[in-house]
């Protein structure tokens, strides 16, 4: 068996781990981050697939990520913007493409003036949610009572309208059918980012890239930890009292610390036997958060084509396999790559297909925004979190109807020496990098307080 002594054991060497970790060295702790991967990164993961550079995890910056554009500039790595010259293309309920400029989709007036109303009414509530404490607004219980689908529906009986509101929090962001979470948990998602209308828009939210890739924020960061970080060993057993921790993980390793970050998904809570067992709140809380699911689907051409008929690559419809698709094409590079989503039930179904069966689909939904060419891509693939041991869904975790309001407050809550951070408890940038790298500066600062106590 080896044995190590630390200050703070970590559990996760994604962006909020090695972000905790480097905040606690510099401020004169030892730590160790412990992954039951074999690479660093977590949910960020870029990676060459037949010759092909692609971002199969998180990838985007948005102007409001105060947080990862520090950490970005502070690393010494550059962004690069989104292709998005030229139209953008959108499928509508009768199969027909439109092309259209803006961000208001090309849809009858009536349509036009449901979305927009709606979208205003939207921004006046959000505007009142505080992201790191959605619960406290007086009407969070009932907020979080009425499903996204119902309310909506409650606004207008216009079907286009409800469709186009609901997936940019449905199928593009938490990616869990509209009538499975609440409104107070769409409102949290929109107020993560400034506001809906943020939210709603590609050229905000989907604004830069990295160079090379965000997975080098996660890496970057460990390399500056050296031998503190540890692959291969997960982290089967914690045992915990007010002195400390004993981590017990794979390859025969015992870890004794003051204190423990647990930088994961909260879904993964349960890999991990606590002794003794967690508090019966806490029990309570990890089972009313899940996954959402999203396969990301990466083709890549010889060349991108769609620029030569005047397009974006910026494509939507709530009435696509491929609900939302972009322009990826890396920087410098000269072939062109096309990123598109398929989500919630529609991730489901198709797994239910062959792989052949499935990609055919996925890029017949394609060649209805972009033509015939986009059946025949040089590349192909799908990154499936859902099958991801350590991770098990995308993007990240959210509560199920009513349980925001019931224990959101509980959620980065320490249980004695047991701190919690990751970016699905992220107030500002929430399910996003961004997030995740607030959250390992508040974990460590919180353990930083309580080893000053």
């Amino acid at each position: 068996m080896t044995e190590l002594t630390r200050d703070v054991v970590i559990i996760g060497a994604g962006a909020a781990g090695t972000t905790a970790a480097n905040e606690l060295k510099k401020a004169g702790l030892s730590v160790v981050v412990l992954e039951a991967r074999d690479r660093v990164g977590g949910r960020l993961w870029t990676d060459v697939i037949d010759g092909a550079m692609l971002e199969i995890g998180g990838q985007w910056v948005s102007p409001d990520q105060d947080a990862l554009k520090e950490t970005i500039a502070e690393l010494g790595l550059e962004t690069f913007s989104r292709y998005r010259e030229g139209d953008s293309v959108y499928v509508g309920p009768d199969g027909t493409l439109h092309r259209f400029t803006g961000e208001m989709f090309p849809v009858a007036p009536e349509t036009e003036q449901a979305i927009a109303e709606i979208t205003e009414r939207l921004d006046a509530m959000v505007a009142e949610i505080d992201p790191d404490r959605p619960w406290e607004h007086p009407k969070a219980a009932e907020w979080d009572a009425v499903t996204w689908d119902a309310w909506l529906r409650a606004q207008t009986d216009d079907d286009e309208a409800v469709r186009n509101l609901a997936f940019a929090t449905g199928s593009a962001m938490l990616t869990k059918p509209t009538h499975a979470f609440s409104l107070l948990q769409s409102l949290l998602m929109a107020a993560s980012a400034g506001s809906y209308s943020n939210l709603v828009d590609a050229d905000f939210i989907l604004d830069k890239r990295v160079v090379g890739g965000l997975q080098q924020v996660p890496i970057l960061l460990a390399e500056r930890l050296g031998d503190d970080v540890l692959l291969g060993h997960a982290v089967r057993t914690l045992e915990w009292s007010d002195e400390g921790v004993v981590a017990h993980a794979d390859g025969d390793l015992r870890v004794n610390a003051r204190y423990a970050i647990l930088a994961h998904a909260p879904v993964l809570y349960d890999r991990i036997s606590f002794v003794p067992a967690l508090p019966r709140r806490q029990h309570q809380l990890h089972q009313h958060l899940s996954m959402g699911f999203v396969i990301k689907v990466h083709a890549v051409y010889d060349r991108p084509f769609w620029r030569e008929q005047g397009l974006s690559g910026t494509a939507f419809s709530p009435y696509e396999l491929s609900h939302e698709a972009y322009d990826n094409t890396n920087h410098g590079d000269e072939r062109g790559t096309l990123v598109g989503f398929v989500s919630d039930q529609n991730a489901d179904d198709l797994f239910t297909l062959s792989a052949e069966e499935r990609k055919e689909r996925i890029l017949e939904s394609l060649s209805h925004y972009y033509g015939p060419e986009a059946k025949n891509p040089v590349v192909y693939y799908e990154s499936d979190w859902g099958s991801e041991e350590w991770t098990r869904g995308a993007y990240a975790a959210s509560f199920d109807m009513g349980g925001l309001h019931r224990y959101g407050a509980d959620l980065r809550a320490a249980v004695g020496p047991i701190h919690f951070a990751c970016s699905d408890m992220a107030g500002a940038g929430y399910q996003h990098v961004d997030g995740a790298i607030r959250m390992g500066r508040f974990a460590a600062a919180n353990v930083l307080e309580a080893a000053r106590r």
